[in-house]
């Protein structure tokens, strides 16, 4: 077998895994929308049938020998994006392969039990039901962080790199306190000053076929492509992307606020774009996607805050929002505004202005580490998070559905991912100031013409999909590294002038 027959041959295997994941997707998609409560249990059955398959066509010796071939020959693979396929699928395959087969179709049958018994523990407040089956998940990912990394000091530090490749705790507690330095004294300061902006413009009753058509009011200024691209409706709204002609987003309504609704639109309407943008030829392989989770949620927080929550966008939708819901006919465009930006500490994560987002990631990301490393209970997670919410947020947390129980992560066996949305935030800012340098950005989100912005992005980020590291890609479209102040610099600027501080 010569490189070029090894290469068709990976192409094949890429396929046929793509073709898999496709169908356990869809059936897990439906289970989250549409599909009836009990249905878990013959899902499950599908699903266990399906990953034991998909185990076996990628992990064998056949597999092996192929990605040994071509991991030792990769100077001899002209193309550097089917030499960075063989990167990642070998790196993968070296991973899962640790996994006993068993162990692997028992996890994701695991965890389509365990979404439907979160479902049922958070409608009923019922931490004590979702207990057994979450002690059961943190088990698993312990075990896989062991699987993966048995010589390192950290099992939570091997979880985040699923993530986020190079993200390590030490890089994130230097981080998250970079950030708490930054918020604390801002979030404090505000709080002296809550009068100075009137919520009460924005509240009301807001009748939910109306914000449907607020919804694709939010997704056609987008411009995403509704024959790639459908809304749907769950208990936790989610991106799920099959394959860059075919996204799935979900929102969640309520009608006593219409704008938590549009942002979930726009946050997860960033995601859709973002995965619909990748160079077609890395479709249905290991390069499709998008370079990281941080740097995934860096363009569903880009266009949910920085285009969303901006003066000149909130101008832009304003008369939509006096025609579908007359109460606010006497709002001005700056009232809007700075409404739709005012900060808060509060319950719910998704709910959260952008100034304390960030402290809400920081609770979880210190639970889920004391966790994974076995320094935590599950037992004693509702507790430690009504604890850690008085610390950072100084809020008393009145029940476990608008507490510990709020989030689908962890029923998913996400460990690892929360910190990806405070990174995200932070990517956003620091490609925003780069993207100004080319874009007329305020004038493009003020008249609705997207186009150029979206160019551009694609052009330095959506195109490359997996083909850099996210911190490689930063520095190709920013031309420097990582740095956080461009976030901690935006929102002292940003709520100074909302609040006049």
């Amino acid at each position: 077998m010569d490189i070029k027959q090894a290469c068709e041959k990976m192409k094949k295997l890429e396929r046929r895994r793509w073709a898999y994941g496709h169908a356990m997707s869809l059936l897990s998609v439906d289970g989250m929308t549409v599909a009836p409560a009990e249905s878990y249990m013959g899902r499950g059955e599908t699903l266990g049938i399906l990953s034991e398959d998909s185990y076996d066509m990628f992990i064998n010796d056949d597999t092996g020998e192929l990605l040994e071939f071509l991991s030792s020959n990769l100077d001899g693979i002209e193309d550097p994006a089917v030499r960075r396929e063989v990167v990642l699928l070998k790196e993968e395959y070296d991973k899962d392969r640790c996994i006993p087969k068993d162990e692997y179709v028992e996890y994701t049958m695991l965890l389509n039990e365990a979404d439907a018994v979160w479902h049922r523990a958070k409608a009923d407040n019922d931490f004590p039901a979702f207990e057994p089956i979450l002690e059961k998940i943190v088990a698993f990912n312990r075990k896989i962080a062991e699987w993966y990394d048995p010589a390192s000091s950290s099992r939570y530090d091997t979880l985040l790199n699923e993530y986020d490749r190079g993200v390590t705790t030490a890089m994130l507690d230097g981080f998250f306190s970079r950030l708490g330095s930054a918020i604390s004294p801002l979030v404090k300061e505000i709080a002296k000053v809550q009068d100075r902006v009137d919520h009460s413009v924005i509240e009301g009753v807001f009748p939910i076929e109306k914000q449907r058509i607020l919804s694709r009011k939010a997704m056609d200024y987008l411009q995403i492509d509704p024959k790639r691209c459908v809304l749907g409706e769950t208990e936790h709204p989610f991106t799920e992307s099959f394959n860059k002609y075919d996204v799935r987003i979900t929102t969640k309504y309520h009608d006593d606020d219409f704008l938590d609704n549009m942002y979930s639109v726009m946050h997860e309407g960033g995601h859709a774009i973002y995965e619909m943008s990748y160079a077609d030829e890395y479709s249905f392989t290991s390069l499709a996607g998008g370079a990281s989770c941080a740097m995934h949620e860096s363009q569903s927080r880009f266009w949910e805050n920085l285009v969303g929550r901006s003066e000149e966008f909130i101008s832009y939708i304003s008369p939509t929002f006096r025609e579908l819901f007359p109460s606010l006919e006497k709002a001005t465009d700056r009232a809007l505004y700075e409404a739709a930006n005012v900060s808060m500490p509060t319950l719910i994560r998704t709910e959260a202005d952008e100034l304390t987002y960030s402290l809400h990631v920081m609770v979880r990301y210190e639970l889920e580490k004391a966790l994974i490393d076995g320094d935590m209970k599950v037992h004693d997670l509702p507790g430690e998070w009504n604890s850690l919410y008085r610390k950072y947020l100084g809020i008393e947390v009145p029940d476990d559905t608008r507490g510990v129980l709020q989030d689908s992560h962890w029923s998913g066996g996400s460990f690892g991912y929360f910190p990806s949305y405070a990174l995200g935030n932070a990517y956003s800012l620091q490609i925003l100031s780069s993207l100004k340098k080319d874009v007329d950005f305020s004038g493009c989100v003020a008249s609705g013409n997207i186009a150029p912005v979206k160019d551009w992005l694609t052009e330095k980020i959506y195109r490359f999909g997996r083909l850099m590291d996210p911190n490689d890609l930063i520095e190709s479209c920013c031309g420097e590294k990582f740095d956080a102040g461009y976030y901690t610099d935006y929102l002292e600027k940003k709520y100074s002038d909302i609040y006049g501080l």
